[in-house]
């Protein structure tokens, strides 16, 4: 008989069901486990993930991130998430002034009309889909203006960012393909970023050095392409599961109607319950010890962020209740240390102006419809989200 906690990482179809009550099982009995389907070690408990994430000498990113990675070849030029110190720290320095306090507070009018537009397109008492309407096109019309991308090229670019998280899970020739035109896409905008900057990130990175010396082509790719996805995956999908829970918790929802000062509180449950990134992989550069267990030099150790964020060593005996005046709070849904989500604050904006938006103007949300999910071994996300908002 097979074992349970034996599941496959690497098996989309293991994420759409509810996968909680295997990753309880394995806090419990063995928080961290060689998973003999997918040849990786899975690491269930917070205090795990956050020892390995404190400890980049020891376990790696540049030998790959993704649960897919394990056993290809990484090109660290691919993206900053494949990057060690110090060589991480020099790059991230590049784009970190771009997501300064200062600089994201002032993005707030804008976001704030953009979430507006989207909000005020929801018919009383109709049935939309939300994903469609309002979670998908906030992040992406937000990180597009950043990027300094034009209007009319947006529409390719959700298709795109959609395209490479798909190849996160399944390489197929189909998204293989879109990843070559996105690539082609930002090449053509970074030729002409170096011939005309411009206030956006793009030219901030064309014409940045590192050591005395500028981005190569591929570093401006892999810059660019990191982070359009990750300005927009994360935030959709915390836009959407933080809307169907709140919908599966009416009373709280209530509360945020009548209270939007509860709104930033109530976004990082949203963060610690969706855990819109589930997890991230890392190597072990030397033998070493975790939660009392051994690991090899050169394996690959799964990080499961969202067992950690229902760790009741963490979050009590209420660990698998949604409550959005928790407090503190100590998720991990933007990771943790070297690779800490550099666009937190802007998602927590978007996040928090979204639902204020949303809120002025409606006092319940009702499903209408199954939420549809989104087959992925990284992304929590949600394909569509069928409801209704009542004023």
């Amino acid at each position: 008989m097979t074992d349970p906690l034996d599941f496959n990482p690497l098996d989309p179809t293991f994420y759409l069901s509810d996968p909680h009550a295997i990753y309880g099982a394995l806090r419990r009995d063995a928080p961290v486990r060689w998973n003999p389907a997918a040849r990786m070690w899975t690491i269930a408990a917070h205090a795990d993930v956050m020892a390995i994430s404190r400890d980049p000498a020891t376990f790696c990113s540049s030998r790959g991130v993704l649960p897919t990675d394990g056993g290809r070849a990484v090109a660290v030029t691919d993206s900053i998430l494949f990057m060690d110190p110090p060589e991480h720290a020099r790059h991230r320095k590049l784009v970190s002034s771009a997501f300064t306090p200062k600089r994201v507070a002032a993005l707030e009018p804008v976001i704030r009309e953009i979430a507006a537009s989207l909000v005020a397109r929801l018919e009383p008492g109709a049935a939309t889909e939300f994903v469609e309407a309002v979670a998908a096109p906030l992040p992406m019309l937000v990180i597009a203006n950043m990027l300094g991308i034009p209007g009319e090229d947006r529409d390719r670019f959700r298709e795109w960012s959609d395209a490479m998280i798909a190849a996160a899970t399944d390489p197929s020739d189909a998204a293989l393909v879109k990843a070559a035109e996105l690539y082609a896409y930002f090449d053509d905008v970074t030729s002409a970023r170096k011939a005309d900057p411009r206030d956006d990130i793009i030219s901030l990175l064309v014409n940045a050095e590192v050591d005395g010396e500028l981005l190569s082509r591929a570093e401006l790719l892999g810059f660019c392409m990191s982070l359009l996805v990750a300005g927009n995956e994360t935030t959709r999908n915390l836009i959407a599961g933080g809307t169907r829970i709140l919908m599966e918790h009416p009373d709280q929802l209530a509360v945020l109607a009548s209270d939007p000062t509860a709104i930033p509180r109530s976004v990082e449950e949203m963060l610690r319950w969706v855990t819109p990134v589930m997890c991230f992989a890392r190597t072990a550069t030397r033998d070493v010890e975790v939660g009392g267990v051994g690991i090899a030099s050169g394996d690959f150790v799964l990080m499961l962020y969202a067992s950690a964020n229902r760790d009741e060593a963490v979050f009590g005996e209420l660990a698998a209740s949604f409550d959005i005046a928790r407090d503190p709070n100590p998720h991990v849904g933007f990771g943790f240390g070297e690779h800490f989500c550099l666009g937190a604050a802007l998602a927590r904006l978007e996040a928090r102006v979204l639902f204020e938006e949303l809120f002025a103007r409606f006092s319940r949300l009702t499903p209408a419809g199954h939420p549809e999910r989104l087959a992925s071994v990284l992304m929590n996300g949600l394909t569509a989200l069928p409801l209704v908002a009542h004023i």
